[in-house]
């Protein structure tokens, strides 16, 4: 016989994320319209920008070399400059006005592996990392397999709620629990999962709040703005990491996944000066550096210019689907009858729709059942809420990422079919959405 596998204690932290069931059944069923996986548009993939400036790299055969040959950890110099005034362009500044530099960058392989870079880093079992409710469920996978305590502040309109999160932060200090936050983490742009977006005050009241109660101990912001770049309404407001000018409370994490490829599978961060050397040397335990060949990839795209032209020619179809979501949804659910309510995104891939608490939206309820078999799939909100208090059972996320115009439209059409198969509209009643905004 056999003897069993013994698993590490990380291994049996881990668990199954919980979309795999959904991406799953929207692989092996065709009809299955899916709203649910954040898949970026499949029409607008840069295929021949990135075939016209691959050619050119393999063409001379000194650049190809380059290209082919094992990279740097911290990823290639001339793209890391490029990043640098990238990000400097986008938040109007001088290089003469931060304290940072390329230096303090390092690309990965995708955002993801940079966010659990910073998990071994910087936590230990125990500590503590702040999130907002609801938030990216990903991320709260990668906090379980490290054995952290994650603690949520509710959002509102103006994204995270920072006078909860200074009354939390209170809270820890007295209870002697502060040395154990590490980390405040926030999706600031167009949130997975809300599509909404923490406003200039906020982001002014959170760094001022991590240098207040660093106190013991550096708490850091981890700013995730993997989808900054697409903004198609309204003004642009400043990332966090530009108001942090002493780079010391900030880290920044960016991809170009979304607003260029995720067959490139490139993320970059932009860190503390004291954090890159630490963070370096467990990315080379890893791996010794990101795909050298896609980072040569992006520098040329970056260089030439497709590659702003293609972010702007997203926005211009992300802003497309957005409004046909949003169009759909009033033509099925009309605002002045219907109880169910959703945000309306200036950015970004997602709608966070809230219904009234008798329509419940998780697992196994009847809604989703009647989802499935009406053909379309959502991501239950309950997914996005840290399991250690009160889990709302009455949101969703919806993408309108991968789906077409059509899809889009028939998709909502079949999630209205199926709420009115397990509770028609007239019976669910308003009393149920008291304190919500959308």
């Amino acid at each position: 016989m056999t003897a069993p596998l013994e698993f590490s204690t990380r291994a049996h932290q881990t668990d199954e994320p919980p979309i795999s069931y959904f991406i799953q059944q929207g692989v092996e069923n065709p009809n299955l319209i899916s709203l649910a996986a954040g898949l970026v548009d499949p029409e607008s993939l840069p295929v021949e920008e990135v075939r016209a400036v691959t050619n050119e790299i393999l063409a001379d055969p000194r650049s190809a070399q380059a290209a082919l040959q094992y990279g740097t950890t911290q990823g290639y110099g001339p793209l890391r400059d490029k990043i640098h005034r990238h990000l400097l362009a986008l938040d109007g500044l001088k290089p003469s006005e931060v304290s940072n530099s390329a230096d303090d960058i390092v690309l990965s392989t995708g955002s993801q592996q940079l966010l659990y870079l910073l998990g071994e880093v910087l936590l230990n079992p125990g500590d503590i990392v702040i999130t907002e409710a609801p938030s990216y469920f990903v991320y709260h996978g990668i906090l379980g397999s490290l054995g952290i305590r994650t603690l949520t502040v509710p959002m509102d309109d103006n994204g995270m709620n920072t006078d909860a999160l200074e009354e939390l932060l209170t809270r820890l200090e007295a209870s002697g629990e502060l040395p154990r936050v590490k980390l405040v983490y926030t999706v600031d742009y167009f949130q997975n999962p809300t599509g909404l977006t923490l406003s200039l005050p906020r982001r002014r009241h959170l760094l001022d709040l991590v240098q207040r109660f660093s106190k013991t101990q550096r708490i850091l912001i981890l700013e995730d703005a993997a989808y900054r770049e697409l903004r198609f309404d309204g003004d642009d407001v400043p990332s966090i990491k530009s108001i942090d000018r002493t780079n010391e409370y900030v880290i920044l994490a960016m991809t170009f996944s979304k607003p260029l490829s995720p067959g490139l599978k490139t993320g970059y961060g932009v860190l503390p000066r004291d954090l890159v050397g630490p963070l370096l040397r467990f990315k080379g335990n890893h791996d010794f550096g990101s795909s050298n060949l896609d980072q040569h990839i992006l520098d040329r795209v970056m260089a030439n210019g497709s590659y702003q032209r293609h972010v702007e020619e997203l926005r211009g179809v992300y802003r497309a689907k957005r409004d046909t979501l949003l169009a759909a949804l009033a033509e099925e659910f009309p605002p002045a009858n219907s109880p169910l309510r959703w945000t309306r995104p200036v950015g970004g891939l997602y709608v966070w729709l809230i219904c009234p608490p008798a329509l419940e939206t998780g697992p196994g309820s009847p809604f989703m059942e009647a989802a499935l078999r009406e053909g379309v799939l959502y991501v239950p909100g309950s997914f996005c809420y840290v399991k250690n208090g009160v889990v709302p059972n009455h949101e969703a996320r919806l993408c309108y990422g991968v789906a077409s115009h059509e899809q889009i439209r028939e998709a909502v059409r079949r999630l209205g079919k199926a709420a009115r198969e397990v509770m028609p509209m007239e019976k669910i009643t308003m009393r149920g959405l008291a304190g919500c905004k959308a």
